[in-house]
C-alpha cells in the first residue's frame, strides 16, 4: 500500500483489527521511509445486482436507499441502529446469496417488508402502507392484522 505522505510504496502492518462486527479489517501501517503511521481499511468487495424497476428501467442496486427507507419507516419507534443495521445486512445478504445478476425492485420490496414486519410492527405498516399502494382501508387492515399476527409470535415466544 502506497503511503499518504510520501507515497513510498513499502509500508509494514503494524497491527490489524477486526472492527464493524467482522465485515471490516482495519490495518495500522508504517511508512519504512518516513516513518508515519496511518490506517487503512480492508472490506470484501460483493458485486449487487441491477434492479429492474416496476417501469422496466435498470439501476444500480443502492444501499443508501435501503437504509433511506428503512429509517423513514422507524421514525419515532423504539428500534436500536445496531437492529437496523442488522436488519440491512441481512438484506444485503439475502441479495447477494441468490447470486444473480438482476433483481426486481419487488423482490427488494419483499425482503425490506420482511425485516421491517421482524422489527418493528407500525414500522411495517407504515412501509407496507407505501410499498403496496394500499387502495382502500380494506388493505390496510390486512396489513395491521399481518403485522398483530407477527406480534402474536413474538409475544409467544417471550
Amino acid at each position: 500500500m502506497h503511503c499518504p505522505f510520501c507515497a513510498n510504496v513499502d509500508t509494514r502492518v503494524i497491527d490489524s483489527r477486526v472492527v464493524e462486527d467482522g465485515a471490516t479489517v482495519r490495518r495500522r501501517r508504517e511508512c519504512e521511509v518516513c516513518s508515519k503511521r496511518f490506517s487503512s481499511y480492508e472490506r470484501a468487495e460483493l458485486r449487487l445486482p441491477m434492479v429492474i424497476k416496476k417501469d422496466g428501467s435498470r439501476q444500480s442496486f443502492d444501499v443508501e436507499k435501503l437504509r433511506h427507507g428503512m429509517q423513514k419507516a422507524l421514525e419515532k419507534r423504539p428500534v436500536s441502529a445496531e437492529a437496523v443495521s442488522s436488519a440491512l445486512h441481512g438484506i444485503l445478504s439475502e441479495v447477494q446469496g441468490l447470486g444473480e445478476s438482476e433483481i426486481s425492485a419487488s423482490k427488494v420490496g419483499d425482503y425490506m417488508m420482511n425485516a421491517l414486519q421482524k422489527l418493528d410492527a407500525v414500522a411495517y405498516v407504515r412501509f407496507a402502507s407505501v410499498y403496496r399502494e394500499f387502495k382502500d382501508i380494506d388493505d390496510f387492515l390486512a396489513a395491521v392484522k399481518s403485522a398483530m399476527d407477527t406480534e402474536g409470535v413474538k409475544q409467544r415466544g417471550k
